[in-house]
């Protein structure tokens, strides 16, 4: 009898052994939000999560370890999920990267990538580079190498995969950004402020005819440097019809400089390839019912104009003053917050 017992409760305490979850527990409340579901996407998994009217979630996934991006209609957000991780997720969209919080088990590795988001967007913002030279660049990077290590370093239960990508990637990452203010900081000695422009004669405008720097003067001018098939060109596209709309009636002009040239434009010869690309150049105008003055470079990347700024990299924004002197060789996007203070500091 005494055996028969113990194997019984030996059989109860197997019966009641749980296996792990082959899934992951994913759930939350999301506030304002911006649309009705959440997606959760890498490059082989896809995945859609409605939202409820008031903005809660459930729902389970199966996915292999590693990181994936969470989008809600408008932002994007990194999440590492593991099947048996039980995560609960929660953001204001109004605040979306400063609010997100997640809780439960395997929520540490997403809120690690949370702070990780912060903390890079805090330290390379371009604005924390304005008004630096060659040697206050190399400091300032420097500077910015440390602090990541340290926070990359600061949590040892994170998964490795995590910590050791962004280890791998910092020194590139950086590479890259010196490249940029670089470059931006031999424009501005090259193409110092209050230096006349270079300048474009008889380029082909939008509704017809032609158009010289010279046409310009008297107002401040905004030139746009972009292409139809440039992705971070194309991004500007909002922020620069909303502030060609606010400054409408005020002393300043908006010019969309294209250097679309054949790229993006299969044609049988080259020529081809160049006529493809201005039509391409007219469509996108009128299907994004771009304003401002529209033209094109008759060269692409060969025009003058563009060789003379020393632009190999788009979108570019130049600013110039009334008589046709640069104020700057490389102004702030539209969609930087920056431009205005410029604009204002200018009385445009």
């Amino acid at each position: 009898m005494k055996k028969l017992l113990s194997l019984m409760v030996i059989l109860s305490i197997f019966g009641c052994k749980t296996e792990p979850k082959d899934y992951v527990s994913l759930s939350g409340k999301i506030a304002n939000k911006n649309s009705d579901s959440l997606t959760i996407r890498s490059r082989s998994y896809s995945k859609t999560i409605p939202l409820s009217e008031d903005g809660s979630f459930s729902d389970t996934l199966k996915t292999e370890t590693g990181m994936y991006n969470l989008y809600d209609g408008k932002e994007i957000t990194s999440v590492f999920l593991k099947n048996g991780f039980d995560i609960n997720l929660t953001f204001d969209a109004a605040e979306f990267d400063e609010t997100i919080s997640y809780s439960g088990n395997g929520a540490e590795h997403s809120n690690y990538l949370a702070k990780s988001n912060l903390l890079h967007e805090k330290l390379l913002n371009p604005s924390a580079f304005d008004n630096l030279d060659m040697e206050g660049l190399k400091t300032k990077l420097s500077s910015i190498e440390n602090e990541l290590t340290t926070f990359y370093n600061s949590n040892p239960k994170i998964d490795t995969s995590i910590t050791n990508s962004f280890k791998n990637q910092l020194k590139p990452m950086l590479r890259s950004y010196e490249r940029y203010f670089s470059q931006s900081i031999g424009l501005k000695s090259v193409l110092p402020k209050g230096s006349p422009s270079p300048s474009f004669t008889n380029y082909e405008n939008y509704k017809g005819g032609k158009t010289s720097l010279s046409d310009l003067k008297g107002k401040y001018v905004y030139i746009d440097i972009w292409a139809t098939w440039c992705g971070p060109c194309k991004a500007e596209i909002p922020s620069l019809k909303k502030l060609e709309k606010e400054y409408h009636d005020k002393n300043i002009q908006f010019v969309s400089l294209s250097v679309d040239d054949g790229r993006g434009y299969r044609g049988k010869t080259k020529e081809e390839s160049s006529k493809l690309a201005k039509e391409g150049w007219k469509n996108m105008i009128a299907e994004k019912e771009l304003g401002g003055i529209q033209i094109i470079a008759p060269k692409g990347w060969q025009s003058q104009f563009i060789q003379e700024y020393k632009i190999n990299g788009i979108p570019r924004f130049i600013l110039l003053d009334p008589n046709g002197s640069i104020v700057s060789p490389d102004a702030p996007r539209p969609s930087n917050p920056k431009l205005r203070d410029v604009f204002k500091s200018l009385n445009i």
